[in-house]
Parts: structure tokens; C-alpha cells; sequence
């Protein structure tokens, strides 16, 4: 054998035990609870044979506490590139085989390297999650790789779309790269986040509580909102990346791929002439709505089990990728509260980073009242969804199909917040408030007057505060047409460092 060939044997050796990560005992230990490797995750996700790995050789160099004795080859850190639906993207997978996924200076520096490029060419980050936190060894260094990540985090916000998926463990300083991201998704029974354990929790506060009930995916896709999805496995967590990536475009510079479709732009649906309940306090099932307008009845929910008298997700409408926003007479007859805001608030300002046409479905009754809702700043968090809609340039069309009341009327893309084309159908209620309400401070009204005056969608229509009244049955097309009207739409904000929107 040649010089030049035992040097490629070893090579090759030499990958292959790279691959092996920690080594076939600790694949087996992944194995039976469920997780896969690294690897074995990044193939699921990525389009066959399209992976390209960077740093497979790196290792750490720390030697406190005799961890100068064991090296891996690729220091607990799978990184690269590689194409989803023939797209660019990197990658990096956290393997939990090697040290138990701890973060290392090294291994901070290949995520950074990944993280850097993908801003540079411009292609989404996806990140898999599956560590124990620092690398306790390498002290402070550990620490510097975090926030060295969480700079670029910040950096990449709203240049390139940012995808957390949750593995496993995500513990302590950890969680603030996925909170940094755009979208985070969490795997039943097997990923969990929190700050502090439940060991630290029950010494501190004499709590007792399990890693899934303060962290779990289940807490939070449904109270805390810090998971955009729970999938039921990590299959289906690596499916739902998938899918979603299909609404996205590359970068901030782009616009969404199209998706052809065969639904025809000016199908009507005469459901939508008869979903709204003649009775106003009687509530129906917006999803309905959604459905019979968007193309082919599919539409990619986001936050689904959180806040959900607001729904947030994407579709296609014309083959074009749109971000739909609607009020959920269903829970809580619609109305807006502070989860409902932060949901709303955070979706819209993703949409307009990323050049995703908005629509705003409205029925509104107003914003929750209560102490609670006092006491934990509904002012502020209504605030933030006002923002969002005010700041956003991307083409923004609303329609009113019941109740939009007050200020609850204003902050859900009304006329004065930019809103490009407001349309409302014959139900429509824009008012300040509901008759009811009205004739309690009026008093010398009845309700039958007032209804007559301000509860229907004609004095706004009057005054130009909405371009049309529109038939429900041809809600489809008319959104369609808006959009493609406001396909070349331009709008600047004023020249600033940045804004200072109400956190």
C-alpha cells in the first residue's frame, strides 16, 4: 500500500468513527429512549445525500478535570449544509452520545461558523437541541460560546429565517438561542426547557414538580407560548420544520416560493353567507372561514394550543404565501388578551420581516377586562400588537366579518395603522362599542337605534375607512385581487437606529 493510500484509508477510517459520536454503547442509550442520533435526525430532515459537513474534525482543548484523556472527533456538534425541497439551508445538531451534548468552546465556534455563513449567502438556520447544557469543565469559556451564539442569534434576526427544534434536555442558558429564534418546536414526553430544574426549584421554592410539568412540551405549547409547535415525535417535529419551510422565503430580501394550484382564484362558497350566527352572542368556528378561502382548504397552523382566541399560520392563496391572523369567536367569543396579543404581535412582525403578505380576519368584541389582565400590563401587551400591524410595510388586507369594537377595532389592521385594503362583509359591527353597552352611557338611545347607526359596516364604509362591503360567498377572490394589486407596493418608515416597541 502507498503512502498516499494508507493516508486515505485513514481518512476514511477516521470518518467513519466521527459518525460513531460517542460510540455504539451511547447511540444504543439514545436509542432506548426514543431519540435518534445527530445524524440519524439530520438525514430525516435534509434531502437525501444533500449534507454537507463542516468541521468533523474540530475537538476540544480543554484540560481541566482530565478531560485532556477523551476527544471526539466533531466535539458533541453536528454542523453544515444541506437542501430541504432542493433549498439551501445549514444545519447543526447538538449529540448527545458525546459528553452529553455539552456545550464546549469548540462546539460554539462550529454552530458560529454555520450561523455566520448562512447570514452570508443567505439561507435559513435550523438548529436540533439535545444538550445538557455548559460543558462545566471548560467554565467561563462555556459561557463565552453562549453568548458568542446568542450574538449571532440576534444578529440573524430578521435576515434569515431561524428554526429551533427541541431534542431532549435544553436547560439553563441554553433555552435563550431557541427564545432567540423565530420558531420553536418541542417533542412530546422526550424535550423539555427551563431555566432551572426541578431539583433547583424545590430547594428554592419547596415546589415539587417533574421535568415535563415545568418544562415539558405540553406546558409549553399551551401556557407559556415559548413552543410554536408540539409534535407527538421526533418524526413529526422534523415534518412540521418541513412543511413550514415551504411557506418561507430564503432571506429578507426574497419573497416565498409559489406553490401551483389548481383552485381557481374566483371560487365562490355560499357556507361563508351563512356561517355568522343571526344572534351576535351565539359564536361559529372561524377555522371554517380560513379553510374556504385559502387554497385547497390548507392551511399550517402556528401556536395552535396557545392563546387560542387568536389563530395565527400560513397558507397559500393563489399559490402565494400569505399570514393569516383571525379572531376565534369560538374561545372566549374572540376577544383580546395578553397571550392573544404577544401570539398576534410576534406573528405579524415575523410576516413583515420576511415579506409575507398579512390578511386579518376580524371579529372582535374587545380587549379581556379583569384585574389580572390589568395587573399583568394588557395596556403594554395590547400595545405590541397595535405595533406590529403600524410598523409592517408588507401588503396588509383585512376583513371585518362581525364585531370589531373599540380599541380592539383599531388594533387588528384597521385603516389608521396602514391597513392597505379593508374590506367588511354586510354583518360587520365597527363601533366603539356593542348596543348594549352603548345605551347604558347614552341612555335617550335604544338599541334598535343604535344598531341602525353605527352597528353595521356603512358609516365606516362612508367615511373611506373601508373600500368596500363585499358578499362573503366572494371573500376568496376579493382578498386574492387585493393582493395581487398590492404586489408591487412600497412603504418606508422613518430613518431610525431602531424602534422601541412596547416590551
Amino acid at each position: 500500500m502507498s503512502i498516499q493510500e494508507e493516508k486515505i484509508k485513514e481518512l476514511v477510517e477516521r470518518r467513519e468513527a466521527a459518525k460513531l459520536g460517542g460510540g455504539a454503547k451511547r447511540i444504543e442509550a439514545q436509542h432506548s429512549k426514543s431519540k435518534l442520533t445527530a445524524r440519524e435526525r439530520l438525514a430525516k430532515l435534509l434531502d437525501e445525500d444533500s449534507f454537507e459537513e463542516f468541521d468533523m474534525f474540530v475537538q476540544h482543548r480543554c484540560t481541566n478535570f482530565g478531560l485532556e484523556k477523551t476527544h471526539f472527533d466533531g466535539d458533541g456538534v453536528v454542523t453544515g449544509q444541506g437542501t430541504i425541497d432542493g433549498r439551501l439551508v445549514f444545519v447543526f445538531a447538538q449529540d448527545f452520545t458525546v459528553n452529553g451534548g455539552s456545550l464546549s468552546k469548540t462546539m460554539s465556534e462550529k454552530i458560529c461558523k454555520v450561523m455566520d455563513t448562512a447570514v452570508k449567502v443567505g439561507a435559513p438556520v435550523i438548529g436540533l437541541n439535545d444538550s445538557g447544557g455548559a460543558r462545566i469543565q471548560e467554565g467561563i469559556d462555556a459561557l463565552a460560546g453562549y453568548g458568542d451564539i446568542f450574538e449571532r442569534n440576534i444578529l440573524a434576526s430578521g435576515v434569515v429565517p431561524q428554526i429551533s427544534l427541541i431534542m431532549g434536555p435544553c436547560a439553563g442558558g441554553a433555552v435563550y438561542s431557541p427564545a432567540l429564534t423565530d420558531f420553536t418546536v418541542m417533542v412530546k414526553d422526550t424535550s423539555y426547557m427551563f431555566l432551572t430544574g426541578p431539583a433547583v426549584v424545590k430547594s428554592v421554592t419547596g415546589e415539587t414538580v417533574t421535568q415535563e410539568e415545568l418544562g415539558g412540551a405540553g406546558v409549553h405549547s399551551s401556557k407559556s407560548g415559548v413552543s410554536h409547535f408540539a409534535a407527538d415525535s421526533e418524526d413529526d417535529a422534523i415534518a412540521k420544520v418541513r412543511q413550514l419551510l415551504s411557506f418561507l422565503p430564503q432571506n429578507n430580501m426574497e419573497t416565498s416560493p409559489a406553490l401551483p394550484t389548481s383552485d381557481p382564484v374566483g371560487r365562490t362558497d355560499d357556507f361563508l353567507n351563512e356561517v355568522v350566527p343571526d344572534n351576535p352572542n351565539k359564536s361559529y368556528d372561524i377555522y371554517g372561514v380560513i379553510r374556504s378561502i385559502v387554497d385547497d382548504g390548507n392551511f399550517f397552523e402556528v401556536h395552535k394550543e396557545f392563546a387560542k382566541n387568536i389563530i395565527v399560520g400560513f397558507a397559500h392563496m393563489d399559490g402565494r404565501s400569505v399570514g393569516i391572523v383571525a379572531n376565534q369567536p369560538a374561545v372566549l367569543a374572540g376577544v383580546l388578551d395578553i397571550n392573544a396579543s404577544r401570539k398576534g404581535a410576534r406573528f405579524v412582525r415575523f410576516c413583515d420581516a420576511f415579506n409575507i403578505p398579512l390578511l386579518t380576519l376580524v371579529d372582535v368584541p374587545g380587549f379581556l377586562c379583569g384585574t389580572q389582565q390589568e395587573y399583568g400590563a394588557i395596556i403594554t401587551n395590547g400595545a405590541k400588537l397595535l405595533y406590529a400591524y403600524g410598523e409592517a410595510t408588507v401588503p396588509k388586507v383585512t376583513v371585518t366579518l362581525r364585531k370589531s369594537y373599540g380599541g380592539a377595532h383599531i388594533v387588528m389592521s384597521c385603516k389608521q395603522l396602514r391597513g392597505d385594503i379593508n374590506y367588511a362583509w354586510p354583518s360587520a359591527e365597527i363601533a366603539v362599542m356593542g348596543a348594549k353597552g352603548a345605551v347604558g352611557v347614552l341612555k335617550d338611545v335604544t338599541e334598535e337605534e343604535y344598531n341602525e347607526l353605527f352597528c353595521n359596516p356603512y358609516q365606516a364604509a362612508q367615511k373611506g375607512y373601508i373600500e368596500d362591503v363585499i358578499e362573503p360567498r366572494n371573500t376568496r377572490f376579493r382578498v386574492i385581487r387585493a393582493f395581487q394589486v398590492l404586489e408591487g407596493k412600497r412603504q418606508d418608515i422613518p430613518a431610525k437606529k431602531h424602534d422601541n416597541m412596547p416590551l
